[in-house]
């Protein structure tokens, strides 16, 4: 198979990308990697030394695409499918950039700081960087809330990259920082997201590996089951 995909299926940015290749069906092989594991860490790093997952190796071009929205754009430009990820006219690419790089750095960079400090040791979690983290995701819901006040989809009527960032970028999010009553049009975006084919397929293969994320306790209730 000519598409290898290397990540982990409890990791946000590898969510992001599986969710581009389940909308157009793109065949690829999904390599799993072990960091633990010497054998299945050196075949990612052979690639790319950084060791940042997930990475694309497309053999059939002998290329290595890093960066999800990189690995996004790559795909839709050499193996495109019947949804377009990305649109032709520059103004709405702009704004799909645009809010797929806000999802990376407003929800999921913050997202990741809180959790990252629950798995220090006792009484080694920067309280002062988990308030700044929290700070942020709390100002990011009310610009998503804003943004989704005319449109079905975050950049609009259609799915698109975006989108694909905005789905695992929430999931986890809320575990954290809880939607509010008064951000009905997040909660129903949330729902919508949830409901996706492509979201759906992504989350019941990371169902077994949930037990291992330290905020199990209070994800969607058909996964708390899966968590143990």
């Amino acid at each position: 198979m000519s598409l290898v995909l290397y990540g982990h299926p409890l990791a946000s940015f590898c969510h992001k990308v599986l969710i581009a290749l389940y909308e157009n069906g793109t065949p690829f092989e999904n390599r799993i990697v072990d960091l633990s594991d010497e054998s299945s860490r050196a075949d990612l790093f052979r690639f790319w030394p950084i060791g940042k997952m997930p990475l694309l190796r497309d053999e059939a071009r002998d290329s290595t695409i890093p960066e999800t929205s990189i690995i996004i754009e790559y795909l839709e430009q050499y193996y495109p499918g019947p949804v377009r990820l990305l649109p032709l006219e520059i103004d709405r690419a702009l704004q799909v950039r645009l809010w797929d790089r806000f999802f990376d750095h407003y929800v999921q960079a913050p997202m990741q700081t809180i959790v990252s400090n629950r798995r220090r040791p006792d009484g080694t979690a920067d309280e002062i960087e988990v308030a700044a983290a929290k700070a942020t995701l709390a100002t990011a819901y009310a610009m998503i809330e804003k943004q989704l006040a005319d449109k079905q989809w975050i950049s609009g009527d259609g799915f698109t990259m975006a989108d694909c960032a905005a789905a695992p970028a929430l999931f986890y999010a809320e575990t954290l920082i809880p939607f509010t009553p008064e951000q009905p049009n997040l909660r129903a975006y949330y729902d919508r997201l949830l409901a996706r084919p492509s979201f759906t397929r992504v989350l019941e293969e990371a169902r077994p590996y949930f037990k291992f994320y330290p905020y199990k306790e209070r994800l969607p209730a058909r996964f708390r089951d899966a968590a143990g």
